[in-house]
């Protein structure tokens, strides 16, 4: 094989695409890999490693200042933004395995070939990265998303940030005005909160979270209000000038109802778009939308050698989905029997607190699709386990079928990241409500409300 010729071309060295990357390797392939940034791409640079540091840090924070009811008092639980974003950069670059010089070196030794810069296809067998023409007998692109910036009048003109810039401002804003009521926009609202700024969310729609249970979805909503998070749905907003007093803001409610705001950053956190700008698609014959690269089930595009995987695919955008499906292109690119991509059982957290977590089906979706079902709910202010830790707000609810098999599992609570474990494993091995009720467990700990819910059922 010729130096710049490869069995396999993955494009994004995120979630997917490093997966993707070293089970080809793995499979003994000669293998090139093409980042336009940083390796681990969004989630661990800008996405969920370095929020989640923020938000356990904040999450301390806010506890320490609120822990008189337990007795205890910290007269100078305050916050050094500097060394947090110092021990943010640190956590990078442990899950990373070094520095960006010893992560580069790190591929290398693996035996995977990596190119820095931006990757474009100039035919269906090769891609150019800068300078560079590489020859690929197949390709994965695995380009991940960008932050969507919504089409709101003035917005360019008063300047915002995204998720990439917010996790690491050089120092924190006195007011911030969070556009997005969704996951991401709620996360670093409290996030920033907590840490003093004084929060506004603006949503365009008339509820938050709309993917989750509706329930649990208001419920947290209440949470954070009482936090003093200020949370407006239903808003619409133009954007005015930006002056030494800060950026301007004009709103209007769904009753009509007009306000200014002025705030010293506005966060976009609208959502994300497909990284598709500069791949040139149209010269591998590989069709796309807006919403991504269209797959069949084992992740292959129109052109029988390009698999896509991740979220330039999926409509699932979290980094678990995202490495398994790099890891079953990889398979599926050399296997002569290639497997369908299971998105039956998908879960998933909002990593607020408390976080919400979910996996299969909501009440909303159970009744339009007219499946008849029943709730077993399990409050954690009845748990001895959450009334002594402090944690007694939210609850577990179960939906199962008349027959007792597990349709769906939404829990609002301390750790319910953790504490949907035992749903997934339920559900995706077939324990009915009754098997999960049977079940022993240790006294006092939180997942009794798991087996609880199952109880009522």
């Amino acid at each position: 094989m010729a130096k710049n010729e490869y069995d396999l071309i993955v494009i994004g060295a995120g979630g997917a695409g490093s997966t993707a990357a070293n089970n080809a390797v793995k499979m003994g392939k000669r293998v090139a890999l093409i980042e336009r940034d940083k390796l681990g791409g969004t989630c661990l640079n800008y996405g969920c490693d370095p929020t989640k540091t923020l938000l356990h840090t904040a999450h301390l924070l806010y506890h320490a200042q609120h822990a008189s009811n337990l007795g205890l008092i910290f007269p100078q639980a305050t916050a050094d933004w500097k060394k947090v974003q110092a021990h943010v950069r640190k956590v990078i670059e442990t899950i990373r395995g070094g520095t960006l010089a010893q992560a580069n070196a790190g591929i290398a030794a693996q035996g995977i070939d990596l190119f820095m810069g931006e990757a474009s296809f100039s035919s269906a067998h090769e891609i150019r990265v800068d300078e560079k023409t590489l020859q690929g007998k197949r390709f994965i692109i695995a380009t991940g998303t960008i932050p969507a910036i919504p089409e709101i009048e003035g917005l360019s003109q008063t300047g915002y940030i995204t998720n990439e810039e917010a996790v690491s401002l050089p120092k924190l804003p006195e007011r911030l005005v969070v556009l997005g009521g969704g996951p991401i926009g709620l996360e670093f609202a409290q996030m920033f909160s907590r840490f003093g700024v004084q929060v506004v969310v603006l949503e365009r729609s008339q509820q938050p979270l709309p993917r989750e249970d509706r329930e649990l979805a208001l419920a947290l909503c209440d949470q954070l209000g009482a936090e003093g998070i200020r949370l407006e749905f239903g808003t619409e907003m133009r954007c005015g000038k930006s002056d030494q007093h800060g950026k301007h803001i004009h709103i209007r409610d769904q009753n009509g109802r007009e306000e200014d705001l002025v705030t010293d950053q506005l966060l976009v956190a609208t959502g994300r778009r497909p990284a598709l700008d500069t791949l040139n698609l149209e010269a591998a014959g590989v069709h796309f939308t807006a919403e991504g690269i269209p797959t069949n089930v084992s992740l292959r595009t129109n052109v029988p050698h390009i698999w896509a995987a991740g979220d330039i695919t999926s409509k699932y955008q979290f980094t678990h989905v995202a490495s398994r499906q790099g890891k079953l292109a990889a398979r599926n690119a050399f296997a002569k029997t290639p497997r369908a991509f299971d998105d039956s059982l998908i879960p998933w957290v909002t990593f607020t607190d408390p976080e919400l977590a979910r996996v299969g089906q909501s009440e909303a979706d159970l009744q339009e699709a007219g499946i008849k079902y029943r709730v077993g709910r399990a409050n954690f202010d009845k748990l001895d386990r959450a009334i002594t830790n402090d944690q007694t707000f939210g609850s577990v609810k179960l939906l199962a079928d008349a027959k007792g098999k597990i349709l769906g599992g939404h829990i609002l609570g301390a750790n319910a990241g953790e504490l949907i474990a035992p749903v997934v494993y339920a559900m995706r091995f077939g324990l009915t409500v009754k098997m999960v009720a049977e079940a022993m467990l240790p006294y006092p700990t939180m997942t009794e409300a798991v087996r609880s819910a199952a109880s009522q059922l």
